[in-house]
Formats: structure tokens, sequence, C-alpha cells
């Protein structure tokens, strides 16, 4: 197959975890650096976002969690992405929250505590997104007390790479957190991994 390039920071966690899903299956692949302002990278993303994904010469793909999706597919990983409509669905219902409702609560908490953003300091908004942020992390917990294993069940899955980033960058934030029993065995279980050590642990919050 082609070879794949990666644009991107190493420090993102959207990058993270295309990097995460690459190890995983696997995949020789570049990371390159660009300017997201420069036109030459508006003209692959015109949101001016990273990771883009180069395939060969005539494939470009943004949003990674779309990127984890397309890459487990073009390997037949049907272990990371089930072909079934259900179990597939399960798998990306997850990831969907991931990208939607978690990211949205995590956001303001981040960038004031682990950033610290002087635009991100007002104390009312710090306070709202820390509880948001526990909130959502409390339903992940409940999720994978049902579950026991993994996200979904008890096969690793995408849903997995992306919110085991998630749990990870919440773990290292500066704040009070709920103790949360089955999402810090989750975290344990995916330390096994050494994938995720390189993009979790040995890549930042």
């Amino acid at each position: 197959m082609s070879a794949l390039k990666i644009l991107g920071r190493a420090g993102s966690i959207n990058v993270r975890k295309v990097l995460w899903t690459c190890l995983e299956l696997g995949l020789s692949f570049e990371r390159e650096e660009r300017d997201w302002r420069s036109p030459d990278f508006l003209a692959l993303n015109p949101n001016g976002m990273m990771p883009v994904l180069l395939d060969g010469a005539d494939f470009v793909l943004w949003e990674s969690n779309t990127i984890c999706r397309y890459l487990a597919h073009r390997q037949g990983r049907a272990d990371l992405l089930p072909s079934t409509p259900r179990e597939r669905a399960r798998v990306e219902r997850w990831m969907d929250w991931q990208a939607t409702e978690l990211n949205n609560s995590w956001r303001y908490a981040f960038m004031s505590l682990v950033r610290q953003s002087p635009a991100h300091q007002d104390a009312e908004l710090l306070r709202a997104g820390i509880e948001g942020w526990n909130r959502h992390m409390t339903l992940l917990d409940a999720q994978l007390q049902s579950t026991g294993t993994f996200v979904v069940g008890p096969e690793f899955t995408l849903a997995d790479v992306v919110l085991g980033l998630s749990t990870h960058r919440w773990r290292a934030a500066p704040m009070d957190k709920p103790e949360l029993p089955a999402l810090e065995a989750f975290y344990q279980r995916l330390c096994q991994r050494p994938a995720f050590m390189a993009q979790g642990p040995g890549a930042g919050p």
C-alpha cells in the first residue's frame, strides 16, 4: 500500500489518536509539522486544523476520528472497528461522544489549568468547566463498570484509543477529581499497550 504522511504537532491529542492507531495497525508513516495558516495547508484542510492524513498522492483526509476509522478499515481490522452494523455503531457512538460531548466539556478547564491561557482564567467558567469535565468522566466510568474491561466490551477497539487519550488528559489535569475506580482500571489496562505508552504518558497531557 501507499506511504502515509500525517501532518500535525506531536503533542496534539488529535494527532496522537492517529499515531496510536497507526502503531496498533503496524503501519509505517511519516509525521510532518506544517504551518496551519499557510496556503498550502489550507488547501488540504480549509478548517486549518490538524491532523491531516495524506495517503499516497491522491487522497487527503481530515478529522481525527474519521482518519482512525479509515485506517482501521483500510487494514481490514474488524477487531478495532467491527464490520457488522450494530457492533460498529456501538464503537462509533462512543467515538462521536468523545469528539462532541466530552471534548467540549474539558476545553475551558484544560486551557486554564494546563495551558495556563490568560484568556481562560474566569473563576466561574473554570469551576463550571471542571464540574462538566468530571461529570462526563463519571459517565464514562459508569460505562466501564457495565463492560468490565474496555469501552464497548471485552475487546479493545478504536473507542478505547480516542477515550484512552481523553482519560490520560483528565488524569493529568491539576484539579479535584472524583474517585472513578472503573476508569482507573481501564487506564491501567491501557498502560500495558506499548502504543498507548508512546502516545499517552510518553507524549504529554
